[in-house]
């Protein structure tokens, strides 16, 4: 959901009423919740004619879908709370999470990355790489951020080396997080981890710490490394997506931030990047891009992740599809 979207779907939630926006969010995940919760709690008071605005574009999108698909706690009572108070917030707390369990992994999923790192940082590296390929790819980033260069390295190469959770072992993360998922002999094991997770994961750290966790990888085995480097989606990888693609992935993001992400590109991706702006606006990037004087490694690789994070987002939303780093030097 983009920056835009998540506001307007505050005003819609703060627009609807406790009942009612209660049923809306007892259907969404833990990553919305927050986003939604965050920003409701930055409205102190909303113009009419937002609200209006916002029910109006609600009313056509509703027209436009049969339904609305929606996926899906302890994080969620703070949030709300802050929004709307610690009255208000009480009823409606009751109403999403009445009949929850929130034990476990899933209780994770609410909870911020420093206090999961606190929790689960002393356990077993293979605890660890196994509680984390069941939350979501930049949480799980952010939780290993917290870690030990030597613990976030042990755990992204367990990761990139599992192959499956038994119920077994479920069971007995159960004693660790008390209640974590219930496990059942006859179920095949799950596919959770492996070269795929570990390249998902490794796509949202920095580039100091992605850095150094893949020469620790290659360490270890120079043939698996390479095989996770060929899953991740970096930011040359922009070449393989269609104008299209493109031209979505621009209204997304900001022109500073794009400008700083393109000092590191090469001039082929610049050009695709300018050919999909109208002749004025492209005009205008080559000309701040020239103007733009020297920027570090650092800040470049910050800015291209945030357009990655963005691409990523509009990948799983369908609309677009995707085809097939270190020091503080300038560039």
């Amino acid at each position: 959901m983009s920056e835009d979207g998540v506001i307007k779907a505050a005003v819609l939630m703060l627009a609807l009423g406790e009942n009612e926006a209660a049923e809306v969010m007892r259907h969404l995940g833990p990553r919305e919740v927050q986003k939604l919760g965050a920003a409701m709690a930055t409205m102190k008071s909303i113009p009419h004619e937002q609200v209006e605005t916002v029910l109006a574009s609600f009313s056509i999108d509703a027209t436009r879908n049969s339904s609305l698909g929606l996926d899906s706690d302890d994080y969620i009572r703070s949030v709300l709370t802050k929004a709307l108070g610690d009255d208000k917030a009480s009823s409606l707390l009751n109403r999403i999470l009445g009949g929850r369990d929130a034990s476990g992994i899933e209780s994770l999923k609410w909870m911020d990355p420093q206090s999961v790192s606190d929790l689960i940082h002393n356990e077993h590296p293979q605890i660890v790489a196994t509680i984390l390929v069941h939350l979501e790819r930049d949480q799980a980033c952010e939780i290993l951020s917290h870690f030990t260069e030597r613990l976030r390295n042990d755990v992204v190469l367990r990761i990139a080396t599992l192959d499956g959770v038994q119920p077994t072992a479920l069971r007995e993360l159960n004693d660790v997080l008390t209640k974590l998922l219930i496990g059942n002999e006859n179920l095949k094991k799950q596919p959770m981890g492996g070269i795929r997770t570990a390249a998902e994961i490794l796509n949202f750290m920095s580039g100091e710490n992605e850095a150094s966790t893949m020469d620790s990888l290659k360490s270890y085995d120079a043939e698996m490394a390479q095989k996770i480097m060929d899953e991740m989606f970096i930011f040359e990888n922009i070449m393989d997506i269609d104008d299209r693609g493109i031209q979505l992935l621009l209204r997304e993001v900001q022109s500073e931030t794009l400008i700083i992400a393109l000092k590191g590109a090469g001039q082929e991706l610049r050009e695709k990047i300018f050919k999909n702006m109208s002749q004025r606006a492209g005009e205008m990037m080559r000309e701040d891009l020239d103007s733009k004087g020297p920027v570090r490694l650092s800040e470049v690789e910050a800015q291209q992740k945030q357009i990655l994070q963005i691409i990523r987002r509009l990948a799983e939303e369908g609309q677009i599809i995707l085809g097939g780093s270190g020091d503080d030097s300038y560039v």
